[in-house]
């Protein structure tokens, strides 16, 4: 490796221990026992899901116990708003204008924090221990201030963790925060295991059946995952001789997976949502819809895959534009053989994509919802999903494709240089 892709690692690594050590810098005001003691008792529900993703850092309440996911809310709304508004898809598309449209997703990341921080406030203060003991230890109306301005400012250092890892490390931010937010939990999770080996309340062979459940979804996401269909492209005499010295991709890739992990994150977060809120209801046939909607029930699974493969359309949709693609190849002397250049070759490609995504919405539905009902089969005490693998694999592929790539640039440059 190059000095240069090693302080790249380095610095993305200092980041996210930086990261970690936020998740463990509590509210002020907050009686961490008693938080703590609520969400051990909601542990296989909604809140524990919650409670996984952001690295335990919401059972202890800390800065950043709204983790990443305001800015990737904001991000997927202007996304959906850029796709409808043609003048906001130019913005981001122009050079000038991705700057606006970032700062954009900033402001609307503060609104959503500063909303989300007061709901959680005002629900803290209804919360209480098995004594009886309260879980704000100071006046209502300074908490709600407090806390707000603290989960804020959390969220906020998170954000610009997330772009300095991307602007001066390895990888997506964003997506390594959250990776390792759930691979924080592991050894948790691996602790509790053996607790339960220990006393009796699982089986060894259980615990071997888990082990081959989690890497057969290892290896089947990694499989789909590097799964492309390459579309075949021809350039004219001219173009060729052009750039004959330079390397002239003869191929169009298109992913298997067209929308990567983002259709499980937001079937999650929808269904997740009314789970939370109806939690710490004592009305009956609330305390029913809530149990309807937990994570560990067929019922929220069901719906789970349903929402998968729905997103997966309208996400992939969104990212890949035909028309782009299809402008830029006749704009360079490309063409698909047996196509016609222009409005035949965007509707091929949206034909692949459809195709792909068929299948890629399958895969994705089928990976956040089987090792659940394998595992639920098992009578295994404790949730297990596979949108957290997903999330894990798909994060340390895209990672080690960036270091390969930085590796293959320094060689270039350093054979380009003994060359000179």
């Amino acid at each position: 490796m190059s000095k240069d892709l090693i302080n790249k690692i380095l610095l993305t690594l200092g980041f996210i221990f930086l990261y970690r050590l936020l998740a463990y810098v509590p509210v002020p005001g907050v009686n961490i026992d008693v938080v703590k003691e609520f969400f051990d008792s909601n542990a296989n529900n909604a809140l524990g899901l919650v409670n996984m993703f952001s690295g335990n850092a919401v059972s202890r309440l800390s800065i950043i116990s709204l983790g990443i996911m305001p800015y990737i809310t904001a991000s997927i709304i202007m996304e959906l708003l850029a796709a409808t508004f043609p003048a906001l898809g130019k913005m981001k598309k122009e050079r000038d204008g991705m700057q606006k449209y970032m700062q954009i997703i900033r402001y609307t990341t503060i609104v959503i924090t500063l909303i989300q921080s007061i709901g959680v406030s005002m629900g803290l203060n209804s919360l209480t221990g098995k004594g009886g003991e309260s879980a704000i230890s100071i006046d209502m109306d300074t908490f709600i201030a407090v806390s707000s301005i603290s989960m804020l400012t959390g969220t906020m250092l998170l954000m610009w963790i997330g772009e300095q890892i991307t602007q001066k490390g390895i990888g997506n931010g964003i997506s390594l925060i959250i990776f390792a937010g759930i691979v924080s939990a592991i050894p948790g999770a691996i602790g509790g295991t053996i607790d339960l080996v220990n006393n009796g309340q699982m089986n060894f062979l259980t615990v071997i059946a888990i082990l081959v459940v989690i890497l057969a979804t290892v290896g089947a996401i990694i499989y789909v995952e590097l799964g492309e269909r390459r579309v075949p492209v021809s350039y004219s005499r001219k173009v060729m001789m052009q750039n004959q010295n330079k390397r002239v991709m003869n191929y169009i890739p298109i992913k298997v997976n067209l929308s990567g992990v983002i259709p499980a994150i937001f079937a999650s977060a929808i269904l997740m949502f009314p789970a939370t809120v109806l939690q710490g209801s004592q009305n009956k046939i609330l305390m029913a819809i809530a149990d309807f909607l937990s994570p560990s029930s067929y019922t929220f699974n069901i719906i789970m895959f349903l929402l998968v493969v729905f997103f997966a359309f309208f996400y992939a949709s969104i990212t890949f534009n035909a028309k782009d693609i299809a402008d830029n190849l006749k704009r360079q002397g490309g063409f698909i053989p047996g196509v016609r250049p222009g409005a035949s070759t965007s509707n091929f490609l949206n034909e692949v994509a459809s195709r792909l995504t068929l299948w890629g919405s399958l895969y994705l539905a089928a990976i956040s919802t089987f090792p659940w009902l394998l595992v639920k089969a098992m009578g295994v005490p404790f949730y297990f999903g596979g949108v957290a693998v997903l999330i894990v694999v798909q994060v340390a592929i895209d990672t080690m494709r960036k270091i390969e790539a930085q590796q293959y640039t320094s060689k270039y440059e350093t054979l380009s240089a003994v060359g000179l």
